[in-house]
């Protein structure tokens, strides 16, 4: 038997839930079992859990549906548990370093306590300075085991279930389970505190609990804040149950109905029956306040004397005019022009358009990426929908001649943008754009990230410095209510990346169907508009951007590359869109095709791809085509720009370091063979999981149809998938 269960409820955090393992994994006391408690077996999560017990006996994890909730999910995992202590610890949480060691010391020196309470701390979102909130709560605490009733202040009520260890057989003796609700940790932390005789308190903080930046799901309005009720009255009547005296009763009663208070007092909580509630409230006050209680002093007195009184008029008052006393001055977002911004808010009284989506792709630049996949199937699967891409002005030239567009800035697209019932961008809307009450935005993302992202920059300050306020660009994913991913390393780091309330759809990228769609004769097509010598090997160069750079800076001498690796050889070079403008660089062997507004067409024509660090070679390997790593700088990129993984450890085909090796992996054919194909299919597997030719079809489904997730076509294995033929000659002809 081992000597400590730790139970990992995994739902909603499976970007961070390899951190919450590790940190589990990792202690220097590795008496335990760890037990993820998973929604399903094919459920993103479930995926990490079983690598790990794949890799580790302790690990053994169990399912739990997503209906059944985290008490559900935590009465899951202790039915499995066999250890003589239970802990828990939410999925997006750490155990700190020496925790376990610290934990088995102290029960030793209190044994057979029934609760030991531990300490945590709360760690801000953005990984700011940490708090320690129970250590007051502590300070008054015997030194070793003692009974309840000498600190009856210290109750689970106030305490997460991850802030305490629970002897298993002192829970099985009383069958204590978790409580069916949304306040399910209150519950529990009542029902334990009423059934504990020995209890102990350790002083050292065990659990960092990792704040989410939309906030406690606790504190979010609606029906469930009901839950709340049903939760102090099954602990309050427990209590009474078991019969216990009014000195322990006391404390635990003024800590339930302190929450119950704050409900009331924040009426933007509830989403309605505000009254009954607060009847409802007063009279469990009276039913279970016990004898000789005194009520607190103060404005909580009076709030106390009005609840036990059922006086709803009167707090209502009160509270009202507290309210009114503090009330800030609300700013909204606005454009700055005066004349826009008027039409602009005259626009946003007026109804939805149930029929219009406004899509806008890279800030204006023109008719691209995964938003022009989308406009282009919703044609064909939704006509009764209206679509108008936004572009920059000057830009117009991009679109098809059959694309309704507006310049972004105009009158009309503002006005376009305050009646769309349906957003769409890969990258974010103007800051003045207001989320309306029914509209959808969706974010479809323009790449499957190695750099770090949103707010994962903030600790890189090259990066940070351009990135601007960070505070600016959260409020803008407040307004997403889907946010696109093409593969599973994706959704996990968007959802670190850009914290909110969206939710993720594991579609694929629309842009790159056309890797599966494009046939033969589409290839030769695009490379003869592009200027490809026939018979001659085309290598896209496609180089990302620096942010220590203050200009386009290309990396690599291309003439000296096209001297070096033959005749037969031509290079496509497609700078970072940011410096798409004003260029154009030609010659026999270089062919300047950045601005070419259309990626997915460069990369069909390319026989093989040079890439540094740009997302380029996630897109690119779904032709299962050469790709060739040239990273004569990933240690300055890894430290002024952060990554997600080591691509020197992982890449999809050779990596070079200097020109030279690079020339010689073109010259002797070491871009070829079986190695880089294993390298590739490698990389596939992971990096081109949903792209399969159908995202978009998924997306319009969904987003703009209403259809239900099981009613869109599923993604096609890998195996099964067959990307566009390559061009033809496939290898470049060497003397």
């Amino acid at each position: 038997m081992p000597r400590f269960s730790i139970i990992v409820p995994t739902h909603g955090v499976a970007g961070r839930l390899s951190q919450a393992l590790d940190s589990v994994l990792g202690q220097s006391f590795g008496d335990l079992e760890l037990i993820p408690v998973c929604d399903a077996p094919d459920a993103p999560a479930a995926e990490v859990a079983a690598g790990y017990a794949g890799r580790d006996p302790r690990v053994m994890p169990v399912h739990s549906p997503p209906s059944a909730g985290l008490g559900g999910a935590r009465n899951a995992g202790m039915r499995a548990a066999t250890g003589a202590y239970v802990l828990f610890l939410d999925g997006d949480d750490l155990l700190l370093p020496g925790a376990l060691a610290a934990v088995d010391a102290r029960l030793a020196g209190t044994a057979g306590v029934d609760v030991l309470y531990v300490e945590h701390e709360r760690a801000p979102w953005w990984e700011g300075d940490p708090v320690n909130p129970v250590a007051p709560l502590f300070a008054g605490a015997p030194k070793g085991a003692f009974a309840p009733a000498a600190l009856p202040g210290l109750t689970g009520a106030v305490l997460p279930a991850w802030s305490a260890v629970y002897r298993r057989t002192f829970l099985t003796e009383h069958e204590l389970t978790f409580p069916d609700g949304h306040f399910t940790d209150l519950g529990w932390g009542g029902l334990t505190t009423v059934a504990a005789r020995r209890v102990a308190v350790l002083r050292r903080v065990v659990v960092r609990h990792r704040l989410r930046r939309q906030g406690s799901r606790l504190n979010l309005p609606g029906e469930r804040r009901h839950d709340l009720l049903d939760q102090v009255e099954l602990v309050l009547a427990r209590a009474a149950g078991h019969a216990l005296p009014a000195e322990r009763t006391g404390p635990l009663f003024d800590q339930l109905f302190a929450l119950v208070l704050k409900t009331v007092s924040r009426p933007e909580r509830l989403a309605g029956g505000h009254r009954a509630f607060f009847r409802r409230a007063a009279r469990l006050y009276r039913r279970f306040r016990p004898a000789g209680h005194r009520m607190p002093r103060g404005s909580l007195g009076v709030q106390h004397r009005l609840l036990a009184v059922g006086a709803y008029d009167a707090f209502r008052a009160l509270r009202d005019a507290n309210r009114l006393a503090g009330r800030a001055v609300e700013t909204v977002p606005r454009p700055h022009a005066v004349r826009t911004r008027l039409r602009y808010r005259a626009a946003l009284r007026r109804p939805l358009d149930p029929d219009l989506v406004v899509y806008c792709a890279y800030w204006g630049r023109g008719y691209a990426c995964n938003p022009a996949a989308i406009h282009a199937k919703a044609r064909e699967l939704a006509p009764h929908l209206r679509s108008v891409f936004l572009v920059e002005a000057g830009q117009e030239h991009t679109l098809p001649a059959d694309v309704e567009y507006a310049v972004l800035g105009s009158h009309r697209a503002w006005e376009l943008l305050a009646r769309a019932r349906y957003l769409v961008n890969n990258a974010n809307f103007a800051e003045g754009v207001v989320k309306r009450p029914g509209s959808v935005h969706l974010q479809t993302q323009h790449g499957t990230p190695l750099k770090t992202m949103g707010v994962d920059q903030s600790t890189y300050p090259v990066v940070a410095a351009r990135s601007g306020s960070f505070t600016r660009l959260l409020g803008r994913v407040d307004r997403w209510d889907f946010n696109l991913s093409s593969n599973r390393h994706s959704t996990r780091v968007w959802e670190r990346a850009f914290p909110g309330s969206w939710e993720a759809l594991e579609y694929g990228y629309p842009r790159n169907d056309v890797y599966y769609t494009a046939t033969a004769a589409d290839v030769a097509r695009i490379r003869r508009e592009l200027g490809i010598p026939e018979n001659r090997f085309a290598v896209l160069y496609a180089p990302t951007h620096r942010d220590h750079h203050s200009g386009f800076e290309p990396g690599l001498d291309l003439e000296e590359f096209c001297a070096a690796v033959g005749e037969d050889v031509v290079v496509l070079l497609r700078a970072h869109y940011f410096y798409d403008q004003g260029r154009a660089r030609h010659s026999d062997r270089i062919i300047d095709v950045t601005g070419h507004r259309s990626a997915e067409d460069v990369c069909l024509a390319a026989d093989a791809l040079i890439t540094d660090y740009s997302s380029i070679m996630f897109d690119y390997a779904n032709l299962d085509r050469p790709i060739v790593i040239y990273a004569d700088d990933w240690e300055v990129y890894r430290q002024t720009r952060g990554v997600y993984f080591d691509l020197m450890a992982e890449p999809p085909g050779p990596v070079a370091r200097t020109p030279g090796e690079l020339a010689a992996v073109f010259r002797e054919g070491g871009y070829a063979g079986p190695e880089p194909a294993a390298l590739r299919a490698r990389f596939r597997e992971r990096f081109c999981e949903f792209d399969d030719g159908r995202a978009a079809e998924r997306v319009v489904r969904r987003v703009l149809l209403g259809e239900p997730p099981q009613a869109l076509p599923p993604v096609l294995p890998l195996g099964e998938r067959v990307p566009a033929p390559a061009p033809a000659p496939a290898t470049p002809v060497r003397s």
